[in-house]
């Protein structure tokens, strides 16, 4: 019951072999972070570029790492989208091939259900269900409600920019460096994170949405009013720079789980999820665990290696289509813009 899970939506080349949808038995992940930190985000050309380069010498030590013959395998997997569609189709196109030769079901995944299914792939069993999931990471930030094994509702997304978005934008402003995220908890450890207070964006309708342009537009004007100078040495940093820093994640944070609680409230689930590239930031984790406290539920947050974009967490939202008898024709393409929920 093992399959191939290839996933290829941003700026990792990633592949997997994962058994029963729960036990990874190999995941590889050559990420392209050094290539593009010069540019201070992800150049969708050169990720493509890249992708075709490391495509095959990572699928091939995923399945030499999982011990196992592509005739072994039950299916082979891939993300679909959304995500930058140069990238997508180098995926996409592996993934059909290999499963053309071997005769192999294609099953085509979505990459926030992949996301979605992390959690319970790093616990290695269900989780109480329904669930209320908040994923964040430099493309999405979304609040879902996960009612049973594979059924996805979105109710809330971000309306301008994604959190991860804004920490590259924020830590490209001061010139930290890429990706941003993690820079800004690292400095952030230790700084006054009361020295700003930065206005969180309330959504007038009342639906569950985010907004982080505002966040990150009034980063800028204080940069600007004060005569902020870039940051020349990345291992100095001033105390005035990690106070900034340390004030604009907390605002992010606060925004992230003040929607989370308050759809808690209104939903009622039975466990939360946290997942996504930013919620490998500590500031989140720590404050999310003390709101599920405080709430009286579980929270399940997967470790870091599968909170970043991984293949491991597409081949269990893999085993959950194929189980429910879901195909690709050979005339599967990538969609960028592919909805869930």
């Amino acid at each position: 019951m093992a399959l191939l899970a290839i996933e290829t939506s941003c700026d990792e080349t990633a592949a997997a072999v994962v058994e029963g949808g729960r036990r990874i038995l190999s995941s590889v992940v050559s990420t392209q972070a050094a290539l593009h930190a010069p540019y201070g985000g992800v150049v969708p050309e050169l990720a493509s570029r890249h992708h075709l380069e490391n495509i095959c010498p990572v699928v091939e030590k995923a399945m030499s790492e999982a011990g196992l013959a592509y005739g072994d395998l039950e299916a082979v997997a891939v993300t679909q989208g959304p995500g930058l569609v140069g990238s997508l189709l180098v995926g996409v196109q592996a993934a059909k091939s290999i499963a053309y030769v071997q005769g192999k079901p294609l099953v085509p995944v979505h990459h926030i259900a992949g996301h979605l299914e992390a959690p319970a792939l790093a616990q290695g069993s269900d989780i109480p269900l329904p669930a209320l999931a908040l994923v964040v990471s430099g493309g999405h930030t979304s609040l879902f409600e996960v009612a049973g094994r594979g059924e996805y509702r979105l109710l809330g997304r971000t309306r301008d920019d994604a959190a991860g978005e804004a920490f590259d934008k924020v830590a490209k402003l001061l010139g930290l460096g890429y990706p941003g995220g993690p820079i800004i908890d690292r400095l952030s450890e230790g700084a006054n994170d009361r020295a700003h207070e930065f206005t969180i964006a309330r959504i007038k309708d009342g639906r569950p949405d985010f907004s982080f342009s505002g966040i990150k537009t009034a980063v800028l004007y204080h940069v600007r009013r004060e005569g902020v100078p870039p940051v020349e040495d990345v291992a100095n940093v001033s105390p005035l720079i990690r106070d900034l820093v340390a004030s604009f994640q907390r605002a992010v944070v606060t925004a992230l789980l003040r929607k989370l609680e308050e759809t808690a409230k209104e939903r009622r689930p039975r466990s939360l999820l946290l997942t996504g590239g930013v919620a490998a930031n500590r500031r989140l984790r720590g404050d999310a665990a003390r709101l599920a406290e405080r709430l009286g539920l579980p929270l399940f947050v997967p470790p870091i290696a599968l909170s970043t974009d991984n293949a491991a967490m597409i081949g269990a939202a893999a085993q959950i289509a194929l189980e429910k008898g879901i195909r690709a024709g050979w005339d599967l393409n990538a969609d960028p813009h592919l909805a869930l929920g």
